[in-house]
């Protein structure tokens, strides 16, 4: 959708995000130069109310939530989404927004009570990436026999991707939340960190580069949780260790999503800048945070930039920042 055809307020709400993803130092994209890969949990990303207005029934989340989030996604080149519903009315509307350059693959829904009707998907810039071969999902072999756990409730999934001379391997996860308990994550955390570094030690895995990243409900650094995460090798860049990814702040302030990746294992290179996109009071600003929860996310993006430098060529992807009237840009206050 072009965004002339945005109404005031979600111009205005274009505007202070894009305020937002400046001062979060999100990189421009540069052809041959840089790849930016995220995760993001949208929280119950199901149907759509066909709408920029309010729906006082469900759903709420509306248009003017979807050219949020859009305008958010449309400044990385790959983004893992966690909790794609069973009915993805929102994914193809998000889809329709960020326009015909984009692609999507994604995982069937995950049956069962514990799978919460939930699936998991990729969302990518076709200028910029292109899906190179592998699609997957992790199943636990039985004679593993991984401590406590059966099988996946939500089946991690595998996608490999190319950008350039540059291929590489995007695993996402939506571990079990459970009752409550974090205990109760520790399990899956332990049975994926194995997984990936079994994988990690194959001499002919598909592509040598692998990266994870979704939502690992890790309550905070250091805690059981993440160390079962990095348990078997896995790191987190220091960038983003200690962000939260939650709306919350202080004590209930939580490090749910992480990306990480095998020590030395990488070919593209880490250009040390990462971090999360936190648009809390930025948009819906006449709603409360629980309330803009459920039309954008109650989870924060979380992004990390690398290096693909191959040739001298720079090709800046630049926003088509004029479609939006000059006057709005410069009168919308923060």
């Amino acid at each position: 959708m072009n965004y002339s055809e945005y109404p005031p307020r979600t111009a205005a709400d274009i505007v202070r995000i894009r305020r937002r993803l400046q001062r979060a130092g999100v990189p421009p994209k540069v052809t041959d130069k840089n790849i930016i890969i995220a995760t993001w949990n949208i929280r119950m990303f199901g149907d759509v109310y066909p709408s920029f207005e309010e729906n006082p029934h469900y759903p709420k989340r509306n248009l003017r939530a979807i050219a949020i989030i859009a305008e958010i996604i449309s400044h990385f080149d790959v983004v893992a989404i966690q909790e794609v519903r069973r009915d993805v009315t929102g994914l193809r509307t998000l889809l329709e927004f960020l326009g015909p350059h984009w692609g999507v693959i994604l995982s069937d829904v995950n049956e069962g009570h514990a799978g919460n009707a939930e699936r998991l998907a990729f969302v990518y810039d076709k200028r910029r990436v292109d899906p190179s071969g592998l699609a997957g999902e992790l199943v636990l072999p039985p004679e593993w026999g991984t401590r406590a756990l059966q099988q996946f409730a939500r089946t991690p999934y595998a996608v490999s991707f190319r950008a350039g001379d540059i291929a590489f391997i995007l695993v996402t996860v939506h571990i079990r939340y459970g009752s409550g308990n974090p205990n109760e994550r520790l399990p899956e955390l332990e049975a994926f960190a194995e997984w990936m570094a079994r994988w990690s030690r194959r001499e002919d895995r598909y592509h040598e580069d692998l990266i994870v990243l979704g939502d690992f409900n890790i309550d905070r650094r250091g805690d059981p949780r993440f160390e079962a995460f990095t348990s078997r090798g896995l790191n987190v860049p220091p960038q983003i260790r200690g962000i939260s990814t939650n709306l919350a702040t202080g004590k209930k302030a939580k490090h749910y999503d992480q990306i990480g990746w095998f020590m030395g294992q990488l070919h593209m290179e880490f250009t040390g800048r990462a971090g999360s996109v936190d648009f809390a009071g930025a948009v819906f600003k006449e709603l409360s945070l629980r309330n803009m929860s459920y039309r954008v996310s109650d989870h924060l993006p979380l992004w990390v930039e690398f290096s693909t430098d191959r040739s001298n060529e720079q090709l800046i992807h630049v926003l088509q920042l004029d479609e939006l009237a000059p006057d709005p840009l410069a009168q919308v206050p923060d």
